[in-house]
């Protein structure tokens, strides 16, 4: 009698070290550039890329003369792998962190242009007073596409400052609580003595369903629709009489000279702004000193508070 094959082993677990060099040939476009970036042969990182593909059994780069980039499956597991990463790097800095429940090192933030230029200054210099060993990376990501809860998604920032949508839940691997409600406003020359009979100027990034189910309801529909790529841009032409524009309140902070803003009734349109993160990062003494700050700032005019909404799968509040 034939005695039972022994159980398969179970399958290799992916090296830290290996993670390292997957997410550098990614970021470098190929082989050459990552072996240079970490300090390697060539062939090393070739060897190790080999070794996961072989763990993993599934081919994670398509290899050519334009260089290296990942395979569907590929961008998938460097997105798990830049996670993986960031949260050995918050391990060893939260082992090092004292009873006095000192913060340090680095903590990434994704975030769109307006809440960057007139929210994020104030945080960080709240975290520079209260943490100053915690280094705030930030980097600045168009709302498009999946925005700034894909930079987190990817591994690519601990925490995202997005435009949240009520009516679906949240990004799939991500938890979401919401800081605040902005408000729409109508930008114009000022002067103009019928701002709503301008072209309508518009741009790539604003959020239109947020003010479709608005213009449902208006008996003024714009003659024409300018269509441009960056909000300063819109207020610009907005401030030279070109067009008018339906813009968030928090863009209109500091507007150009010559710009006028008038509110658009009692019942504007508006959208949610608030943060994302993963729940592990959720739990980090980085981030959750991030979350304190951004929960505990003063809001301008035409944001209001989110108090004590929540959406489904929320983060846990610090």
């Amino acid at each position: 009698m034939t005695d039972p094959a022994p159980p398969a082993a179970p399958p290799a677990d992916l090296l830290p070290q290996e993670l390292r060099v997957l997410v550098a040939v990614e970021r470098e476009g190929g082989f050459t550039a990552a072996a240079t970036a970490l300090g390697l042969t060539q062939s090393a990182v070739s060897h190790a890329v080999r070794t996961c593909e072989r763990k993993l059994g599934s081919v994670l780069f398509e290899r050519g003369r334009f260089g290296a980039r990942p395979t569907p499956a590929g961008t998938r597991v460097i997105g798990h792998a830049r996670k993986v990463l960031r949260l050995l790097d918050l391990m060893r800095a939260e082992a090092r962190e004292n009873e006095a429940e000192r913060v340090a090192g680095p903590v990434r933030i994704a975030a769109f242009r307006s809440v960057a230029a007139h929210l994020l200054p104030a945080v960080l210099a709240r975290l520079a007073e209260h943490h100053p060993d915690l280094r705030p990376q930030v980097a600045i990501v168009r709302e498009l596409g999946r925005g700034t809860a894909g930079e987190v998604a990817d591994g690519r920032a601990d925490l995202g400052l997005a435009t949240l949508d009520a009516n679906t839940s949240a990004v799939p691997g991500l938890v979401a609580a919401p800081l605040f409600a902005e408000s729409y406003a109508l930008a114009h020359q000022a002067g103009h003595p019928a701002p709503r009979s301008l072209p309508l100027i518009d741009w790539d990034e604003n959020c239109g369903s947020y003010t479709a189910g608005w213009w449902r309801t208006q008996d003024w529909i714009p003659s024409a629709t300018i269509k441009v790529e960056d909000d300063t841009v819109v207020l610009s032409l907005a401030a030279q009489g070109i067009g008018m524009a339906i813009m968030p309140k928090l863009t209109l902070v500091n507007p150009p000279a010559g710009l006028a803003v008038t509110d658009l009734g009692p019942r504007p349109p508006s959208r949610d702004v608030g943060y994302v993160t993963t729940p592990e990062l959720a739990r980090t003494s980085a981030v959750r000193a991030v979350i304190r700050e951004l929960r505990s700032l003063a809001l301008p005019p035409g944001l209001t508070p989110a108090g004590g909404r929540s959406r489904p799968g929320s983060a846990v509040r610090p």
